[in-house]
């Protein structure tokens, strides 16, 4: 059987089986999905069965997963929640937290390889943490809010980051092309709010092909995306900054449809996205990941957890800035682990710095391993420590 056909069987199978491996550990501990598909990944890659080798058709299916994520990540932005006292807690937060992770990556790897370790650190996994939050059922509610605009933040200021850092201009025209983007970006997000105002003519076209063949949503949604991407990739912008913003342009194109169309639609991107695409990059990853590099040395291994408490440190902290008013001391701890939880910012961060020169490949496999943990662990974590503060103190004995 070659590489091809294995992976063409075998990479269905482990995303069919994750969630049920996810149901079967959730009687003794709720686990996000995303650690089984990279787990298995990892189990049936090179560095343990070698059942499965990295294609270019799992990269690219792989980088229309990631592009899937940030959609979704770009979906759940609420605007109000960017606003006021949490959006600026949000971005003092990241930058405290670039400005930390840079530090501590001056040590490890001076000059450019500081700032990408810093990116890094700095980040927080939005696309990660929105099935969670939808799970526990917390968006729309003071914490998800906060969290919402902890990962948005988490996301769209290492994007930017790298977009600068790692480009191929010189930082001044790297910045003119972000400029550019913005403006496209903005008034296609500004063009998207007016769209609908006083019509509907979208909104019906939608609904009269939700349960036909034509399933127009689904290919407008696929088609902004593909577009977005497309600039970006154009304007030497990562990728990334196009599919965030084409989650944020489809939320304005669609937010003026029937409670019952978005439901409908917003399922079937789901089932789109959670189903098959986003699946596809966490498995990938796994089946990518040099685990070799990790076990070369007993230190690298151990400074997986290390990287974990860093990232805890780092970026945990100060995203309590963004915490809900008047939260209390669990609630800050559990949203210092959500603010914590990287791993696809880090992935690409650390690729593109290994392919500059910027990092060796222990040093991105650390920073890389010490992410898978922060996502094994820290939504975990957080959910245990919101179900205790939110249990009823016991009866006082008479």
């Amino acid at each position: 059987m070659t590489s091809v056909t294995a992976a063409l069987v075998i990479v269905p199978l482990l995303a069919a089986l994750a969630p049920v491996i996810t149901r079967f550990i959730g009687y003794w501990v709720r686990l996000p999905v995303i650690v089984f598909e990279l787990l298995l990944g990892i189990l049936v890659g090179p560095a343990v069965l070698g059942v499965v080798e990295p294609t270019e058709a799992l990269s690219v299916l792989a980088d229309f997963g990631v592009a899937m994520l940030f959609f979704m990540a770009g979906t759940e932005i609420n605007g109000r929640a960017l606003r006021g006292r949490v959006g600026r807690g949000a971005w003092l937060g990241w930058f405290i937290s670039l400005g930390l992770g840079v530090a501590i990556g001056w040590v490890v790897a001076p000059g450019l390889g500081a700032v990408v370790i810093g990116i890094a650190l700095s980040s927080t996994a939005l696309g990660t943490l929105v099935p969670v939050l939808r799970d526990n059922r917390d968006f729309g509610t003071p914490f998800g809010n906060s969290i919402g605009a902890i990962g948005a933040v988490g996301e769209f200021g290492p994007i930017i980051a790298i977009s600068v850092v790692l480009s191929n201009r010189g930082t001044g025209a790297a910045i003119g092309v972000l400029v550019a983007f913005a403006v496209i970006g903005g008034l296609t997000i500004w063009q998207a709010h007016r769209f609908e105002r006083g019509r509907g003519s979208l909104h019906r076209f939608v609904e009269s092909t939700l349960h036909t063949s034509g399933q127009f949503a689904i290919r407008l949604v696929v088609l902004i995306i593909a577009s977005l991407t497309a600039l970006s990739l154009a304007l030497g912008v990562d990728m990334l900054l196009g599919a965030f913003t084409a989650g944020v342009i489809w939320q304005a194109l669609i937010r003026d449809a029937s409670p019952e169309t978005q439901e409908a639609v917003e399922s079937k991107v789901e089932g789109l996205a959670f189903g098959f695409l986003i699946p596809m990059f966490f498995i990938t990853t796994g089946i990518d990941f040099d685990l070799h590099a990790l076990l070369d040395a007993p230190w690298t291994l151990a400074l997986v957890p290390v990287v974990a408490v860093v990232l805890l440190l780092v970026r945990g902290l100060p995203s309590t800035l963004a915490a809900p008013d008047g939260a209390t001391a669990r609630t800050r701890v559990a949203v210092a682990l959500m603010g914590a939880t990287g791993l696809p910012i880090i992935i690409i961060a650390t690729s593109a710095g290994t392919e500059q020169g910027y990092l060796s490949g222990t040093v991105a496999a650390v920073l890389v391993g010490g992410g898978m943990l922060s996502v094994l662990i820290f939504p975990a974590l957080a959910g245990f420590v919101r179900s205790r503060a939110e249990t009823p103190p016991a009866a006082a004995a008479p």
